[in-house]
């Protein structure tokens, strides 16, 4: 059974720093793509930033220039290095991997305090 674990939500003040990690268990195979997504209150799942198996990112207006995604390929790793947070980045964040089918952690919690 495949498991996506993140890790390093936490609570921080606006304008500091924050790096999320996953890691992938029970896979045979390497994600094609891998990325993150998140959720805050009230409103749907968004698009944070993609990291193809080739290195291509792309990520969500809102977060281009603050946000970094990268990952170890072959290996299912991969982190999302958060500089500038802001109150409006407070969600939860979850890990994706894709091959074939759609991959989701469970989440982590990540709070910008004003």
């Amino acid at each position: 059974q495949v498991q996506l674990v993140e890790s390093g939500g936490g609570l921080v003040q606006a304008g500091g720093s924050l790096r999320l990690s996953c890691a992938a268990f029970g896979t045979i195979f390497s994600f094609t793509d891998m990325g993150w997504y998140r959720q805050a209150p009230g409103k749907q799942r968004e698009l944070v930033a993609i990291i193809t198996s080739s290195g291509r990112t792309n990520y969500a207006a809102p977060v281009k220039g603050r946000f970094t995604i990268s990952r170890d390929y072959p290996e299912n790793t991969e982190t999302l290095q958060m500089n500038g947070l802001k109150p409006e980045d407070t969600a939860v964040y979850y890990c994706y991997g894709l091959y074939v089918d759609e991959y989701w952690g469970q989440g982590t919690q990540v709070t910008v305090s004003s």
